[in-house]
């Protein structure tokens, strides 16, 4: 499905800010509330908008331990798999399938090393997770966006 302008504006909108308004966002892109609320039913029941979440700043809950786990999964593993695995973790930022010998990297913020540890096993311990390896990160060079996946 592609979506049009009006639709784009609108999903835009929406990942600013999940909790903004139908008639804020009728303000942001020309329409009445009512026909926002139309178009967001119709995105939703068409598949583009598959949910609402909220975006944590790591930080802001003490999580400064940052890592990345690559995953190597059993055969026949989805990305849809992994992707609903990972989900269940507030502590993974972004997970992305990948080339090379991995099947995924992992994005990870915790507490402390102690923390980051206690998510590995568990991730670890997935149905679908053969083997794990990890890094910590020791300094942050360049980021283009927030910790978080890209909006």
């Amino acid at each position: 499905m592609r979506l049009n302008d009006l639709d784009e504006r609108i999903v835009h909108a929406l990942a600013e800010d999940a909790r903004r308004s139908y008639a804020d966002i009728g303000d942001l892109v020309g329409l009445s509330a009512p026909a926002v609320k139309r178009r967001v039913d119709r995105l939703r029941t068409e598949g583009a908008i598959t949910g609402f979440t909220v975006r944590v700043d790591p930080a802001a809950l003490g999580w400064e331990t940052e890592g990345f786990i690559e995953l190597f999964c059993r055969h026949n593993t989805s990305p849809e798999d992994i992707r609903r695995g990972l989900s269940r973790y507030p502590e993974v930022v972004s997970a992305s399938t990948v080339t090379g010998d991995a099947d995924a990297v992992v994005q990870v913020f915790a507490s402390d090393m102690r923390h980051f540890e206690r998510v590995l096993e568990r991730i670890a311990g997935e149905p679908f997770v053969e083997r794990t390896k990890s890094v910590l990160v020791l300094s942050p060079l360049l980021r283009r966006f927030s910790s978080g996946a890209p909006a």
